[in-house]
């Protein structure tokens, strides 16, 4: 039982993905952004675009809450690549 009053620890993950380019980067980010986390609260998720990478920060109350949300981002990160590989290089805008 938690004492009233106490703070709860919380668990974080950062996970970095490179792309060929700064335009696939900003593409994937817009793809996978608007996702918002199905739970209300404890688990949150900023993604940032700094030149060709795509930075995702996780903060959760539980292990098993972060482990479902990287599970479930890892797969949507997976068809994104594969459906931006499938079409080609983005012509710059």
């Amino acid at each position: 039982m938690e004492e009233a009053g106490a703070a709860r620890v919380g668990l974080g993950f950062t996970l970095g993905i490179p792309f060929p380019s700064p335009l696939e980067a900003q593409i994937a980010h817009g793809s996978l952004a608007p996702d918002p986390e199905p739970r209300k609260g404890g688990i949150s998720k900023e993604l940032t675009v700094t030149e060709n990478f795509l930075h995702v920060h996780w903060k959760a109350d539980e292990a098993r809450i972060l482990r479902v949300s990287i599970s479930s981002f890892l797969d949507h990160l997976s068809l994104v690549i594969e459906t931006m590989e499938m079409f080609g290089p983005p012509v710059p805008r």
